[in-house]
Order: structure tokens, then sequence, then C-alpha cells
């Protein structure tokens, strides 16, 4: 597994994910539990989004579309 996006938190890094399974690319979201250690600091990088090495680039694809502000699902 390779880590292919770094989510300000957990529910982007669900919707990232959901993104992602939508196109057909298995994904993990990684840090789940650290968000919740932190208490009451600001929380950012402890959300990854991993993939496996073989589905690295069209993840970083969706992954662009997704920055780019283009979520509306599957690729063309």
């Amino acid at each position: 597994m390779q880590k292919v996006y770094n989510a300000s938190n957990i529910t982007e890094g669900h919707i990232v994910r959901g993104l992602l399974e939508a196109n057909g690319i298995s994904a993990h979201v990684g840090g789940y539990y650290l968000q919740g250690g932190v208490g009451d600091l600001a929380v950012q990088g402890f959300v990854n989004i991993l993939v496996p090495e073989e589905q690295v680039p069209a993840a970083r694809q969706v992954i662009a579309r997704y920055e780019a502000g283009d979520s509306g699902g599957k690729q063309a």
C-alpha cells in the first residue's frame, strides 16, 4: 500500500476513499484513531489514504480531479 493523499480530517478521508472506490480503486483510510488521541490540539496530517501500488497512477488521477473541484464520480 502506498499513501496517495493526506486528508485534512477523517470526513474528507472517507469522501476521498469513496471517490476512489467508485472508480474501482481499493482504498484504505489510515490514521483513523490518531485523530481522537490528540485531544484539543489542532489535528492535521494524521489521515492518510492508502492504495495498492498497482493502483497508484489511477488513484492520483481521481485525486487530481477531486482537488480541481470535479467530484462528479467515475472516470469517463
